[in-house]
């Protein structure tokens, strides 16, 4: 068993290491296509940050795709079967995102994820072991996802365009603006990150000191004073950077462009810690069913606890990945679609943030790949339809349809193989 345990921490080590060199490029894409970060910033940034995520916020996600893709009551009778269900998970996202990542393309790890588990389950014990219902609302997702997005994206960036970027005076304009930015900045990325990080806080206060106070409170606290804090801190840099000295030295040279790459940067960051929370669930919940299974004999059926040595094992390699192979796909989502500008960069990435926001709160399963490109879109069909690079898309969205039906075929295929030659 202690073989079987190595052989399947490898493989979800393997299907991380493809997660980060896929998805990452949501987080930091955009960033490094409009130059307000190198790619050697962006690998370093985003590798910190999204091992942090996936360590301190990783289990939520991970327990409920341990139990609750699969209908794990199913398979109570026979665990043996579940466990060659969860590797053959493991392989067939890892090689879906291997291929999808190695054409440049930007796939939906959780989609690859959602197939795997419903072509093994088809296999195991028919057509009604696999829940429809999720398959459709996904199918929903995958249409809604980039078409909000970009309506959000065209919206924000629409506002910017007439109210900063093309007015005679951009600094005066922008010095206006900069509260507004700043709150809507805080305010979306805060709704997604500072109530996770705020809520040893809270319990702190509610447990020891005795304090009955809302669970909101201080994350919207917290909120506030970043935000009145992130804008006198954007007040004086806007200064310093209409300085012109400053701005020949600048990759950027105009001053509005290079506020709107700081404002870009704090963006990416909030997405990478928010992914890394989110998405290390896809290469690691198999893993955790498995060990799980391994000490109690039973499957996973509730909740269950994950190990930090998992987590650690999953935010390891997205930092890999990212690292080593990270580079194709950041280049597809920030230099093939259209050419970006900080102030455009960020519009997307807040489009992205705030799609995803809807969506959780819904209920709905979407793809970070899908807002963001959909984000990207909105923001050339407002600039000039023609410099958007249509060829791109279309390897973009035929990657985006075949995505569930594949990782499903394969995990069909993997899983019949492997229960004839062990069972």
């Amino acid at each position: 068993m202690l073989i079987t345990l190595v052989a399947v921490a490898l493989l979800a080590f393997y299907v991380a290491w493809n997660l980060g060199a896929n998805d990452v490029a949501n987080a930091m894409g955009t960033s490094v296509g409009s130059k307000a970060v190198t790619l050697k910033q962006a690998l370093i940034i985003a590798g910190v940050l999204e091992f942090t995520g996936a360590v301190l916020f990783g289990h939520e996600v991970t327990e409920t795709l341990a139990t609750k893709i699969a209908n794990p009551a199913l398979f109570a009778a026979t665990p043996q079967i579940f466990v060659i269900g969860m590797v053959t998970v493991l392989i067939s996202c890892g090689v879906w995102l291997q291929i999808a990542t190695s054409r440049g393309l930007p796939v939906s790890s959780s989609h690859a994820v959602v197939g795997a588990i419903a072509g093994f389950s088809w296999v195991a014990l028919g057509v009604g072991a696999i829940d429809w219902p999720s398959i459709g609302l996904i199918s929903i997702g995958w249409v809604l996802t980039p078409l909000i997005s970009g309506a959000i994206a065209a919206l924000f960036y629409s506002l910017i365009k007439h109210w900063i970027l093309d007015q005679p005076n951009q600094l005066v304009q922008l010095q206006e603006w900069i509260p507004w930015l700043s709150t809507a900045l805080l305010g979306v990325f805060g709704v997604i990150v500072l109530p996770s990080l705020t809520e040893p806080l809270t319990n702190f206060v509610i447990e020891q000191v005795g304090f009955t106070i809302p669970a909101y409170d201080i994350p919207l606290l917290t909120g506030a004073v970043a935000a009145v804090g992130l804008t006198i801190i954007s007040w004086r840099q806007l200064g310093d950077l209409g300085k012109t000295e400053e701005s020949i030295q600048s990759p950027i040279p105009n001053p509005v462009e290079r506020l709107f790459g700081r404002f870009q940067l704090l963006s990416a960051c909030f997405v990478a810690f928010a992914h890394g929370s989110n998405d290390v669930g896809n290469a690691i919940a198999p893993l955790a069913a498995i060990v799980y299974i391994n000490r109690t004999g039973s499957v996973p059926i509730d909740g269950i606890t994950i190990p930090l040595w998992i987590l650690i094992l999953g935010g390891a390699g997205i930092v890999g990945g990212l690292a080593v192979w990270g580079k194709k796909v950041i280049a597809t989502i920030g230099e093939n679609i259209i050419a970006l500008q900080p102030s455009s960069g960020f519009c997307a990435e807040l489009a992205t943030a705030t799609t995803i926001l809807m969506a959780s709160r819904l209920g709905l399963p979407v793809s970070t790949s899908h807002a963001l490109v959909g984000g990207v879109v909105g923001i050339g069909l407002v600039q000039n339809i023609k410099s958007i690079k249509f060829q791109t898309l279309k390897g973009i969205a035929a990657a985006w349809l075949i995505t569930i039906p594949v990782s499903a075929i394969l995990s069909a295929a993997i899983f019949s193989i492997a229960r004839f030659l062990f069972h």
